[in-house]
């Protein structure tokens, strides 16, 4: 048996006739950018966040540089981060002209450590930017309490964590604003490049929506803005899938539970749910020592497992770019699962058959 990694496909396959019609819809409307599909969605998305406002854009990471330079966050500043997550979170601080200052994370979670915060705050740390990795949100109380202690501004990097909510608080509650990421692999995901800003705040929208259309807002151009627009089609798309992200979810969590219980004895390290937390399993994350040569062995027998992230941000080629030479970041736990990461297949569309495929040949591994 072969098990893919990505059920976007399947996942078209069985809407396919909503999703052409909505598609079909837009292209006979001939309003293609900035029309009015866009618009139903961006209120959809907002209403489904339970936030004032949403702004589609051309991708998840234009997403965050984009609130970042509506937040006036720029040369001279630090963002605190983590190290564990995909390039573009520190990517697009580099963009916005500041500098990410990562700090380790929870050893159960992989989620950043609140605890680890306040020793990395220096006069310039303008923000903090949590990444609810994997599907399950960051600490996102702890976090608010440091950045209200120390007036910083918080966003949140939801690329992974649609649907998702933490201890009592829902996503974007706490925060000055949350980007999404809506990319094909995604919980909510469209046929190529797109994301989204979701936020509360009156004072930065006009701001933001000029900047992803060349400075922007109606006919004249108000300042020197981007070309960071979210599609008509792609919102046809997002508009379809939106309204079944709960349902989706809600099977993520269900295969998530079967390959708890099928893999509880394997010795593997598995994905831990914080009490009070909808974790929403973006990913699976089992981890071993063995890590190079169990994936061979997952592959080798069908099973299209992966790495995320395999080298933290930090050790990568491209990092730093723009830091002092002498730089030494040295963060272990983050160093340690990057080491260790693998992620099972997990998508909603994945069958009873392949759900215990993948267990019966994990459990046959004997590194």
């Amino acid at each position: 048996m072969k098990v893919g990694f990505y059920g976007h496909v399947r996942q078209y396959h069985n809407l396919k006739e909503e999703i052409d019609a909505a598609i079909l819809e837009v292209l006979e409307s001939g309003k293609y950018v900035m029309g009015p599909t866009l618009a139903r969605f961006e209120k959809g998305l907002a209403a489904y966040f339970n936030m004032k406002h949403a702004i589609g854009c051309n991708s998840g990471t234009d997403a965050l540089w984009l609130v970042f330079m509506a937040l006036g966050i720029g040369v001279g500043d630090e963002v605190i981060t983590v190290a564990n997550t995909f390039f573009a979170t520190a990517e697009a601080i580099w963009i916005a002209g500041a500098r990410p200052v990562f700090v380790d994370i929870e050893p159960d979670t992989c989620n950043i450590d609140p605890t680890r915060i306040e020793a990395a705050i220096t006069d310039r740390t303008r923000a903090i930017v949590p990444v609810h990795l994997y599907g399950q949100p960051a600490n996102m109380t702890a976090i608010a309490e440091v950045a209200r202690r120390h007036n910083l501004l918080v966003v949140e990097d939801c690329a992974q964590a649609t649907g998702a909510a933490g201890d009592g608080v829902a996503v974007g509650e706490l925060s000055d604003a949350v980007c999404v990421s809506f990319i094909a692999q995604k919980n909510l995901g469209t046929f190529g490049d797109s994301g989204g800003i979701v936020t509360n705040r009156d004072d930065i929208v006009d701001r933001i929506r000029a900047l992803r259309n060349h400075g922007s807002l109606k006919r004249s151009h108000h300042s020197m803005g981007y070309n960071s627009r979210l599609d008509d089609l792609h919102a046809a798309v997002l508009s379809v899938k939106l309204k079944r992200i709960d349902e989706w979810n809600d099977r993520r969590r269900e295969i998530a539970a079967m390959y708890d219980e099928g893999l509880r004895d394997t010795g593997l390290q598995l994905p831990v749910e914080k009490l009070g937390y909808r974790h929403v399993y973006h990913l699976y994350i089992i981890e071993t020592e063995q890590r190079d040569e169990m994936l061979k062995y997952l592959n080798d027998a069908g099973i299209n497992a992966k790495t995320h992230y395999p080298i933290a941000i930090h050790q990568q080629e491209g990092y730093p770019w723009g830091m002092p030479a002498d730089l030494n970041v040295s963060l272990p736990l983050t160093e340690r699962s990057a080491a260790r990461v693998i992620s099972l297949p997990m998508f909603p569309e994945l069958t009873q058959a392949e759900i215990d495929y993948v267990i019966h040949i994990v459990h046959t591994w004997e590194g």
